[in-house]
């Protein structure tokens, strides 16, 4: 007999036949699912479904969503559709009206220019035909164009009959122009109105109009009628998929309330990690501002040794060779001309070299900054500027130089540098006003020019360096820095510097501590 697993219950123990086995051979009863791994089943399917109900709901609703979208507009092209044949029927049946009317015109011309053979019943004869033959045309093109060859039968008889009544009108009328219209008697005029054709065969066309116009209004009442047909069904849709969705929504949003339930949880136990990390981010910015102006002040100095290099080393080579050239152009200037001239090539691209020189060097180091002071280096780079470009310069600056200490100064210095240098290149300036202002406490300078202004997608680029380490040079000494754009037009720098740092003279100390 098979042997029964402890964990059964008692009652199934109760309801269990006993099974007979042949001696010796091994049988075991039908395998039966532990109630711990349904358990485990069972969870596996809840946890799925808490986490990704949200996601099936919302892919159903979606589906269902586009499926209706789908049936509407098939909906919506048909009922257009069907309003489009609606209107061309009506219209059909407008025009068969009024050919119906331009016939009648056409029998009344005829028989009024068969009594007195007037030129305005053959004028408004000829107006009418060209008339008729317009609508009969506009009306076969609609009737080759629906497809229906029974209406387009019948139309074509009466285009052959209409288009045979305006022939032999037409016929009618050239016939007086011929002979001695003028001279007809009241007995020539009753036999013409006598040869006319009998009112039979107009009442014939007008019985086949009339026809064609209840046909077309009967697919122009068919057409409304399917129309109706389909917008109800239409509402029928969307009121069934407007409920489906509002069942599912429900079920989203169910679930939703316990995740954000979840996430709130969560949330607190970000705010206190993000705080932590708000402490470490200031003090790590902290440190890269004062590395910022350590690195400055670095590159400052080796400015300095270099434009000290440039003018001791490079100059005294340049001012030897010009005047050796010099001296050598003015042996061969009599016996050599080809060669003096060349030579004299040579002292004017010395003479180039030197200024180049000069420049770099006060580019790198400008000695009126050194020597003078910063209003007077800023008037001679403004005046500078200003010839070069070829600006209207308006200076609102301090009548006597000041004081400001090294580091401010070069730092006002350069970020006026690279302001003029900016409106220079992308301003497209006429213009340009430089104001230095200063107090007990704070130095201020103001840049602006009236070129076409900044632009607001260009505040927010990290790319470039101009503006970033103007901003980075302000920042390091403790200073604000804006830019914006004028109005009406132009750029407006602003800076805003103490005097003297808050914390102390020379460079901030830097502290390399590692991030936790």
């Amino acid at each position: 007999m098979s042997q029964v697993p402890p964990a059964l219950p008692s009652e199934l123990l109760e309801d269990k036949a006993p099974s007979v086995t042949a001696p010796g051979v091994a049988h075991d009863a039908p395998d039966k699912p532990a109630p711990a791994g349904l358990a485990r089943r069972a969870a596996r399917v809840n946890e799925w479904m808490r986490r990704y109900s949200w996601a099936v709901a919302m892919t159903v609703a979606i589906v269902i969503t586009v499926g209706g979208l789908v049936i509407l507009e098939s909906g919506r092209m048909r009922i257009a559709a069907e309003y489009e044949t609606a209107l061309d029927a009506k219209g059909a049946t407008a025009q068969l009206s009024m050919l119906a009317a331009d016939i009648a015109t056409l029998v009344a011309d005829e028989r009024g220019f068969a009594l007195d053979p007037a030129a305005v019943f053959q004028t408004h004869f000829r107006d009418t035909a060209s008339r008729a033959q317009r609508t009969l045309a506009s009306l076969d093109a609609y009737y080759r164009r629906i497809g229906d060859d029974t209406a387009l039968a019948s139309f074509a008889q009466v285009r052959t009959a209409a288009v045979d009544e305006i022939a032999q009108g037409s016929a009618r009328f050239a016939a007086p122009s011929q002979g001695a219209a003028a001279n007809s008697t009241p007995s020539t005029a009753r036999a013409n109105t006598l040869a006319l054709p009998p009112p039979d065969t107009s009442v014939t066309l007008d019985a086949a109009l009339a026809l064609l116009r209840l046909n077309e209004d009967q697919r122009a009442q068919h057409a409304l009628d399917a129309s109706r047909a389909d917008q109800r069904i239409s509402t029928l849709c969307v009121g069934a998929l407007c409920a489906l969705n509002i069942v599912l929504f429900l079920l989203l949003f169910r679930n939703l309330g316990i995740q954000l339930d979840k996430q709130a949880r969560v949330q607190k136990a970000l705010i206190t990690q993000q705080e932590e990390l708000d402490q470490l981010v200031f003090a790590r910015t902290r440190q890269l501002e004062a590395l910022a102006w350590h690195l400055q002040s670095v590159s400052e100095n080796e400015k300095t040794e270099l434009a000290r290099e440039l003018h001791d080393e490079l100059g005294s080579i340049l001012t030897a060779s010009k005047m050796d050239v010099a001296w050598v152009r003015g042996k061969l200037r009599d016996a050599e001309p080809a060669m003096a001239d060349k030579l004299t090539r040579a002292l004017g691209n010395l003479d180039q070299g030197i200024a180049l020189k000069r420049r770099i060097i006060e580019d790198m180091r400008p000695t009126v900054l050194a020597n003078f002071g910063l209003v007077t280096a800023l008037r001679s780079l403004a005046d500078e500027a200003a010839q070069r470009n070829g600006w209207s310069l308006e200076l609102a600056l301090p009548e006597e130089d000041v004081k400001l200490g090294e580091a401010v100064e070069i730092a006002l210095f350069r970020v006026a540098q690279e302001g003029l240098t900016n409106a220079a290149k992308y301003a497209h300036a006429s213009g340009i006003r430089v104001a230095l202002a200063l107090d007990d406490e704070t130095v201020s300078l103001a840049i602006r020019d009236d070129g076409i202004g900044i632009r607001p997608q260009d505040l927010k680029r990290t790319q470039t360096h101009g503006l970033v380490g103007m901003r980075q040079r302000v920042s390091a000494r403790g200073g604000r820095f804006e830019i914006e754009r004028a109005s009406p037009r132009g750029t407006i720098i602003s800076v805003s510097m103490p005097r003297e740092r808050s914390t102390g003279q020379g460079d901030p100390a830097i502290d390399m501590t590692p991030l936790a």
